[in-house]
């Protein structure tokens, strides 16, 4: 199977109830200090608004925060790894009604309130140091 291209860039509509996983693994060993970026643009160019931006510095820790009108917001941190060097991972965003839920290999790990309204994202942009196997969009179940 083929690996998806990165950065990788899709175009959504989140509302409550969807979600998005993303599998891969690091192209780099943890001691290189690889990254993972994700990235919810309300616009569909990576010079819009972020709901919600998702970096991972493996091996070290986890930064989430917002950017609006070209500033970054306050940044939340984390320094619990859930990542293991050299093992592939399973990555789940879940868009809950006050929060963002961010499930790894299954656990839930990570949560982000949310600073912009939901309706307004409309692309995830996958990007930095890893492989991608797949990047799916699932939208909330009538």
């Amino acid at each position: 199977m083929s690996g998806l291209q990165v950065p990788h860039t899709r175009h959504v509509f989140l509302s409550i109830g969807s979600s998005v996983t993303i599998r891969g693994t690091t192209l780099l060993p943890f001691v290189k200090d690889p990254q993972l970026q994700v990235d919810f643009h309300t616009g569909t160019t990576e010079k819009s608004d972020i709901a919600f931006h998702f970096r991972v510095y493996f091996g070290h820790f986890v930064v989430m925060s917002s950017r609006e009108d070209g500033s970054w917001k306050g940044q939340v941190w984390s320094s619990h790894m859930p990542f293991a060097d050299g093992k592939a991972f399973v990555l789940r965003i879940l868009v809950l009604h006050n929060e963002y839920q961010v499930v790894v290999n299954g656990q839930h790990y990570y949560s982000f309130a949310h600073r912009l309204q939901l309706g307004d994202v409309r692309m995830v942009q996958v990007w930095r140091d890893v492989s991608l196997t797949s990047v799916d969009y699932a939208r909330r179940r009538r």
